[in-house]
């Protein structure tokens, strides 16, 4: 007989019910992956419940499963911010892996999902994802498309060149293009003039002239428009065939496209351009930053037709003493003779950035008088001046300069001797490399870390030893220079000296150096599977990623930065770079920026501050992960200064004009809304008074 077995065999179980996780959790652990540099958060497997005996006709409860963090995952989730967050994440992480989420993110709904993954894409910097990208060049969103050539150009795909100038040069001849204001750089602008924007600036990064000109000239090799993006394309690819072009576009109305094609004009050294160029530092109505970009395209050209011009400028009152500090500059460029009054006049200006710049042109513009001049001086008593003069010494004859050059390294501050070392390299002193050697014990880190870069350039016989001496005693320093400047500095001894060290360098306390370690290993052994043995990433300062300020801030904070010549207020972007801005609060707050010289000052270029030492060499004490992504690098724009991949801290500078080159390779982490006159006013040397911090509520 058969016996139906429906009425008492035990129902199914139940499958597994998810934890239900709140957006800000997945925030959270986007944050978390992102910062420890990993695609998924290895948790230990949950304990196995007890058995559960199964009542007749009853279904066991499901046990809930806790999910695992994974950005795979997460790039998949219901919510668009969070795929866009995510993708984000994976770009930033940088590992291989993530290109196959990627690229499947390519083809989202959400044309915002599909453009920050082509972002992405390019952050990690792969050639298996051209195909991808190159397909996305035809997607149906101008921006994604722009994002895609964008990417293209970020991991060298140099047969994407072709496609990439079609796209921009479809934009390019669009309306919207056209109607651009020649100073237009609010973002995001209208889409179709981003694509062309990203569109050729890929095509430099590639160095693809021809598909560049097919993009941005008509068929008169004229410009398609003035707009800026057109002058700086053609003024950085620094090809001799822009040159009719770049001329046109130095009579551009506006500051910005003819202070790129000023700039352009000097990277090709055109001497049709002396005469243009000299026309535009007489006119009183061109903008400064003009004038500055034509100061330095005269001196690159090299042509004694623009001493006269410069040395005249530089002679009137009223000259912004920026300007006037760059003129110098380019009078000792030039070793013109029309310059050295002037220049040896500025040795004793009362500003220490113009006696070091005289010192430099004072030195190649007449040596010999420059030798009788310094016996009649009493050292300066600023030690960056001091170091400038090591710099201009190891210009003359070694039989001249090395005895002044020795006898500065008794100076009484440390950060003369880095310059004075690089001056003995230069001079080819015999006993640079014993004193490079006896360095590498010096308590001052920056001393350290000059130390071993010489080694490692020289590679006397006894190095290995010594550096790996230098390396245990390194091991405590707080900053990461001495351990950096050593693993290289081994690596150039070779497989058989460095391999130990690079390898203990895997677990270093500083991400940056992992992943330098991780860099010289994989040149050494390309089968060697080291980016995966350096993760996770040691945790920040204050990684506290559940943080609503983090995962959902209330409002943008602001900046105040109080100099004598007036106040800098910058907004900060803390969706799109969350632990830099959270880090700049943590240090100001401190009270970190309150005192500092701004010790870097490049007109049209940027004002850097955040140094307690002020030669360029400090920080916090640690780094910080970079939080690339797409905001461009307009005038105003707050970025994290780096000496290499993830090495921020507390060096930050402002942009005086665009600067399309920094993006996507610094974070960009705020925006000037009010002062930016002030930032124009800043020369070097000047102070931070204080840095107070708005949150919304209160100002402190």
């Amino acid at each position: 007989m058969i016996v139906s077995a429906a009425g008492c065999a035990s129902a199914p179980p139940a499958a597994p019910a998810p934890v239900a996780t709140r957006f800000e959790q997945k925030m959270g652990w986007i944050l978390q992956l992102e910062n420890r540099r990993i695609l998924r958060l290895e948790t230990p497997a949950p304990a196995a419940p007890p058995p559960v005996v199964p009542r007749r006709g009853r279904a066991t409860a499901p046990v809930a499963v806790p999910p695992v963090p994974d950005l795979a995952v997460l790039v998949t989730d219901a919510e668009p911010r969070l795929r866009r967050r995510a993708a984000m994440a994976i770009g930033r992480v940088g590992l291989a892996e993530g290109i196959k989420p990627l690229t499947t993110t390519l083809v989202d709904a959400d044309p915002e999902v599909r453009e920050i993954a082509a972002f992405a894409l390019g952050l990690i910097g792969d050639a298996s994802a051209a195909p991808p990208l190159l397909a996305a060049l035809t997607d149906s969103s101008p921006i994604v498309r722009g994002r895609a050539a964008e990417a293209l150009g970020q991991i060298d795909a140099t047969s994407a060149a072709e496609a990439i100038g079609r796209m921009a040069g479809e934009y390019g001849r669009s309306p919207v293009v056209a109607s651009m204001p020649p100073e237009a750089e609010q973002w995001p602008g209208p889409p179709e003039a981003e694509a062309f924007r990203l569109g050729i600036a890929a095509l430099v990064r590639l160095k693809a002239y021809e598909p560049l000109a097919a993009a941005v000239l008509d068929q008169n090799g004229r410009p398609v428009t003035p707009w800026w993006p057109v002058a700086y394309a053609l003024g950085r690819i620094g090809d001799q065939r822009a040159q009719p072009a770049l001329l046109q576009l130095l009579r551009a109305p506006g500051k910005y496209s003819a202070a790129f094609a000023a700039r352009g004009l000097g990277v090709i050294k055109d001497p049709a351009a002396v005469d243009p160029l000299v026309a535009l530092l007489r006119a009183p109505e061109t903008p400064l930053e003009v004038v500055v970009s034509a100061v330095r395209a005269l001196a690159a050209i090299g042509d004694s037709r623009a001493a006269a011009a410069l040395a005249a400028l530089a002679s009137e009152a009223g000259v912004n003493p920026n300007l006037r500090l760059e003129i110098a500059t380019a009078l000792g460029t030039l070793k013109a003779p029309e310059g050295l009054p002037i220049v040896q006049d500025f040795l004793t200006d009362p500003w220490p950035a113009m006696r070091a710049a005289a010192l430099h042109a004072a030195a190649a513009i007449d040596p010999e008088t420059f030798v009788l001049v310094l016996s009649s001086m009493d050292a300066d008593n600023q030690w960056s001046v001091r170091a400038a003069l090591a710099e201009a010494l190891a210009t003359l004859p070694s039989e001249v300069a090395l005895p002044r050059v020795r006898a500065m390294l008794h100076d009484s501050d440390k950060r003369v001797l880095p310059t004075v070392f690089a001056a003995l390299v230069r001079l080819k002193a015999p006993d640079v490399a014993a004193l490079a050697l006896a360095s590498l014990k010096e308590p001052d880190f920056a001393v350290r870390a000059a130390a071993a870069k010489i080694v490692g350039d020289l590679k006397p016989a006894e190095g290995p030893p010594a550096l790996r001496d230098a390396l245990a005693l390194a091991q405590p320093d707080a900053a990461n220079d001495v351990r950096l400047a050593i693993l290289a500095a081994l690596a150039a001894y070779g497989p058989g000296e460095a391999t130990a060290a690079l390898k203990e360098g895997l677990a270093d306390k500083d991400w940056a150096v992992r992943l330098r370690a991780a860099e010289l290993l994989g040149k050494i052994d390309p089968a060697g599977d080291y980016q995966h043995a350096i993760r996770p990433a040691p945790e920040m300062p204050e990684a506290t990623y559940d943080d609503a300020e983090l995962v959902a801030p209330a409002n943008s904070p602001h900046i105040f930065i109080e100099t004598a010549k007036g106040t800098i207020e910058f907004e900060l972007a803390v969706l799109d770079a969350p632990q830099t801005t959270r880090n700049f609060i943590r240090l100001a707050r401190a009270g970190f920026f309150n005192g500092l010289q701004i010790h870097r000052v490049v007109p049209n270029f940027v004002v850097q501050d955040g140094d307690p030492r002020g030669d360029g060499e400090g920080g916090p004490g640690y780094t910080i992960r970079d939080e690339l992504n797409e905001r461009p690098f307009t005038r105003g724009a707050v970025g994290m200064a780096l000496s290499g991949k993830d090495t921020g801290g507390s060096q930050f500078f402002i942009t005086h004009s665009p600067q399309p080159h920094l993006d996507a390779k610094y974070t960009l982490f705020g925006h000037v809304v009010n002062g930016i006159e002030v930032v124009d006013r800043i020369q070097q040397g000047d102070l931070i008074q204080r840095v107070r911090v708005w949150d919304g509520k209160t100002i402190e």
